[in-house]
């Protein structure tokens, strides 16, 4: 695409994932899932902060609403409230519920807000050898204000990006091992999800990798990361058409989010695990995260944690 610019804004990291842009603070939120670590971005300044969390491998961080300094983030096969002002070392963490306890070598792969708050996170199993995990032992779960925890897929690979339509109609989810990103019709009003369908299949498509994270844009298109394939794909879901490739000069494409003041930026994370010497030497930047510029599209403010 003529126009593309990118920048990088953070240091190689192991798997860089989980980007959230906070509009009330125009930072961008991520993680570096084996390093253990939740980072703030301020594009601002061109700074960025950290802290590390000892007690396992971080999967997710999504703000709260109306709730200053306080996130929900993923640790291991736990959700928990981490209060930390982005800037210092100090910080808590308060334990709020815990998934998949029959299988305690699983964890929480990837989660979001839906549009009335709710988390939604799916889990994945453990890796039998380098780059290859037991299959369908995640699931993909939501919890509302109950606290309660409800499983609403099951057999699931290797849960990964999710997203809603702009109308809140549909939720789009990728199961990575499957090589498919999947529609369900979504009801807002109760959280419930049904009539699920494939919108893309990397396999028919041609497409190299297989699917990582996602996001949507004003129009009602999915973005998706291409893990193993170094790019980025904007998708019609209705169709499985791909409509655009955007090339990212990175060995695995991890995530992606829409941020910058007008939510027309896209910040893309990617990982350096598994990459070869060789995979190094050509992609230098493998594990950092890109701030890709005129692409032409926007995107939509990220919904945010409400359950307290």
């Amino acid at each position: 695409m003529s126009g593309v610019e990118m920048e990088v804004v953070s240091p190689v990291l192991i798997c860089g994932e989980g980007p959230h842009w906070s509009c009330s603070e125009q930072v961008l939120y991520s993680i570096d899932i084996p390093g253990r670590t939740v980072r703030r971005y301020d594009p601002a300044t061109k700074s960025e902060t950290f802290i590390k969390i000892d007690q396992g491998q971080v999967t997710f961080v999504i703000p709260l609403k109306g709730k200053k300094n306080k996130f929900l983030i993923g640790v291991e096969r736990t959700v928990n409230i981490l209060s930390w002002d982005g800037k210092q070392k100090d910080f808590t963490l308060e334990n709020v519920a815990s998934v998949d306890d029959d299988k305690p070598r699983n964890r929480i792969n990837d989660a979001k807000a839906d549009p009335s708050g709710r988390l939604w996170a799916g889990t994945m199993g453990y890796e039998l050898s380098q780059g290859v995990f037991k299959d369908f032992q995640g699931s993909l779960y939501c919890m509302d204000k109950s606290k309660c925890v409800v499983q609403h897929e099951k057999d699931v690979s290797i849960s990964n990006g999710l997203d809603w339509s702009p109308d809140k109609k549909t939720l789009y989810f990728v199961d990575s091992n499957a090589y498919k990103v999947y529609g369900f019709d979504f009801d807002n009003s109760c959280g419930k999800i049904s009539n699920k369908r494939t919108v893309l299949n990397y396999k028919e498509m041609g497409l190299q990798g297989f699917p990582d994270g996602m996001t949507v844009d004003t129009e009602g298109k999915l973005w998706v990361a291409s893990y193993g394939g170094q790019e980025v794909v904007r998708v019609d879901p209705k169709s499985g058409r791909v409509l655009q490739t955007v090339k990212i000069p990175a060995m695995a494409v991890t995530s992606l989010a829409f941020g910058g003041p007008e939510l027309n930026e896209l910040y893309v994370t990617t990982a350096s695990e598994r990459a070869t010497a060789e995979e190094k030497k050509r992609f230098p930047n493998s594990g950092c995260t890109f701030r890709v510029t005129g692409l032409g599209f926007k995107g939509l403010p990220p919904n945010e944690i409400d359950l307290f």
